[in-house]
């Protein structure tokens, strides 16, 4: 594909129908998108006839959707392209560290190979952008990171990435913190944690030791936390207190929040403003095994919120495939979103915030000037393919095409 071409008769949505106050479908035509400089330069219907001679790459009609961001993996911890292994039952979380411990270094694929298989699972579903922890402890060092690192390089030109140096077996407990300072001088952004309570055994220490860190190397946070109910609650407001005194507003994440799922609806509000005022992103990915955040509550009291896939058959879980687009649909499923508007709404946990359409239904994406990053769907809008998770025909990075395949003319 040329760096510069049109990509014709592409579906767009431009609004919602609306038959006396309720949403009944959704409207969408063909138009030319002009690829240029790695952005969306110019769009046009597809009756318009194009004036010039630029390349042309068919769209077929195909509906065009933002690409898609998975916010929470763990690319060193998959066991796609090694054999099949069962999960062992334990009985807590410490159990479970051991047994990993204990197999990926046992196994006879290589970390980067696995870590390249799913990221190339994850392009062909339409990812363009991903966050993945690293585990980071005295007997690995930072070989996970290394691994991780070169397998992201062998994608440049394919996707962007944030790397969370992740001190899974406990922050204090394996005594992590200079191989987390040092993770994050060799390409690191985000300072991991795991449960200041249950795993580190020290709620204020812990979270300190995460605050300190990410100002002294100027990154950001993203703290795995389990821990449920009352506990977990106090243990995200004080971290909210800390973000805050740190100036790390608009840095910090928390992944899971189970206890948020776990407190009342009025409770809930008063944290979502809370977690609001304090810029802290809450990520989920969206378990059926129990409750998880109210995403929906959260995004309309101005949390951040995103849906990440978290565990891709490995030691924790024999299941995940990848399909970001899936997971999100099981929130929906989840949460009763079964109207089209809330359908269609849906994009925005796996888009980096963004729709095609406003809730009113206001066409707000694609923009001319916005980044050429897209996915090509079969579907005839965002809500059926929310619903049915329908089949990406290809993805499209910096206007350049990263999996599947166009007809250029």
């Amino acid at each position: 594909m040329s760096s510069t071409y049109w990509l014709t008769n592409t579906r767009l949505e431009t609004g919602y129908q609306i038959d006396e106050g309720i949403v009944t479908g959704t409207n969408s035509e063909n138009f030319h998108l002009l690829i240029e400089n790695k952005k969306i330069a110019k769009i046009i219907p597809s009756s318009e006839k194009i004036a010039d001679d630029l390349p042309r790459t068919d769209a077929k009609q195909l509906l065009a959707l933002p690409s898609f961001v998975e916010k929470h993996c763990h690319l060193d911890k998959t066991l796609l392209g090694d054999r099949w292994r069962p999960v062992t039952p334990v009985r807590n979380i410490f159990e479970r560290l051991d047994i990993e411990k204990e197999v990926l270094p046992s196994l006879d694929t290589a970390t980067q190979e696995r870590a390249e298989l799913l990221l190339e699972t994850y392009v062909a579903y339409g990812v363009t952008h991903v966050r993945t922890h690293v585990d980071i402890y005295p007997e690995i060092g930072l070989k996970n990171l290394e691994n991780v690192q070169k397998a992201l390089r062998t994608f440049e030109g394919k996707l962007t990435y944030e790397i969370v140096a992740f001190p899974q077996h406990g922050l204090l407990r394996t005594d992590s913190r200079d191989l987390v300072r040092e993770a994050l001088k060799s390409g690191a952004s985000f300072v991991g944690g795991v449960d200041p309570a249950t795993v580190d055994g020290d709620i204020e220490a812990s979270l300190k030791a995460m605050v300190e860190l990410a100002v002294e190397g100027n990154a950001g946070i993203d703290l795995h936390l389990h821990d449920p109910n009352h506990l977990g609650i106090f243990t995200i407001k004080r971290l909210a207190q800390l973000t805050k005194e740190a100036g790390l507003q608009g840095k910090v994440a928390i992944s899971h929040a189970f206890g948020l799922g776990d407190i009342p609806l009025t409770q809930a509000e008063e944290m979502a403003d809370l977690l609001a005022d304090a810029g802290i992103t809450i990520i989920s990915s969206i378990p059926i095994n129990r409750k998880f955040p109210p995403m929906g509550l959260l995004r309309k009291h101005g949390v951040p919120v995103a849906v990440g896939c978290d565990n891709i058959f490995d030691v924790w879980s024999p299941f995940g495939n990848g399909d970001i687009l899936e997971r999100v649909g099981r929130l929906a499923e989840i949460s009763h979103w079964v109207d089209e508007r809330s359908l269609s709404q849906a994009l925005y946990y796996i888009t980096g915030g963004k729709t095609t359409l406003d809730q009113e239904g206001r066409q707000v994406w694609p923009k001319i000037g916005d980044e050429a990053n897209l996915v090509l769907v079969e579907a005839s809008c965002s809500a059926e393919a929310v619903a049915r998770r329908s089949r990406r025909a290809a993805t499209i990075f910096n206007g350049e095409l990263t999996s599947g395949s166009l007809g250029a003319y």
